[in-house]
């Protein structure tokens, strides 16, 4: 968790994570704002992006990226110097993080409890690889190196914790982050895997828009593609069963 913006890879089994997400963004902002004096919008608008991880490569890769983030960013030389949230990846497999209620925004007798605990575990296709943990730190201090090489070679340094710290909350970077760039939607450097994945997506597509006419039209026992998630959540609609 950056300044001003996140960077999760989870998991979803139970077909989730619209929800999650939606409380998380809505807590952390009413938090956030209680915190600051603040009450205009907190997140910025048309910000949040879901990458479907295709392969073992993409969700290391992915980690790392995520990991390294500050790095890259040039506010800390590790990743573990961050002042932030930040899942060190010794902790995968290993003892879980209890994060306490923070004060100030939540009631002391509300329904929220007093503390969460989060057990991060191996991903997918990882369950069963001892080393996990010891391979995603070598490539996270690759990853790294390769940032500070190349902040070295732009004449730059490193901000530091304590000057991150520093920053006023009302802040903004400069410059800005670019505009209308490519919205991914899959993960994959094996070519036809992506394009296979990219596939099926279109499929959806098609697939959800033909029912979803069906359903204005008044057709309520339409069966929506596998993965449909706002109708059949707020609308109760039929989906395609799993396998």
């Amino acid at each position: 968790m950056l300044s001003n913006h996140v960077h999760l890879v989870v998991t979803d089994p139970l077909a989730r994570l619209p929800d999650f997400h939606r409380y998380l963004d809505g807590l952390t902002a009413r938090a956030m704002n209680c915190l600051l004096g603040r009450w205009d919008g907190f997140w910025e608008r048309d910000t949040y992006s879901a990458v479907r991880l295709e392969t073992p490569e993409a969700v290391i890769e992915k980690m790392v990226y995520v990991l390294a983030n500050p790095v890259a960013a040039g506010l800390v030389r590790r990743g573990q110097q961050w002042p932030g949230l930040w899942s060190s990846p010794s902790l995968v497999g290993g003892a879980p993080i209890v994060a306490e209620r923070p004060a100030g925004f939540f009631r002391k007798l509300g329904r929220m409890p007093a503390s969460a605990t989060l057990q991060l575990k191996r991903p997918p296709g990882f369950e069963t690889d001892a080393a996990f943990a010891e391979r995603l730190s070598e490539k996270l201090r690759e990853a790294e190196d390769h940032a500070a090489t190349e902040l070295e070679a732009q004449g730059r340094s490193f901000l530091g914790a304590p000057r991150v710290l520093a920053q006023k909350p009302y802040a903004r970077p400069a410059p800005s982050e670019p505009r209308r760039k490519l919205n991914p939607r899959v993960a994959c450097r094996t070519k036809w895997k992506r394009i296979e994945a990219l596939q099926r997506l279109e499929e959806f597509g098609r697939a959800y828009q033909a029912a979803l006419e069906s359903w204005r039209a008044g057709v309520r026992d339409v069966i929506f593609p596998l993965g449909t998630w706002l109708m059949r959540v707020q609308h109760a609609a039929r989906c395609q069963a799993y396998g």
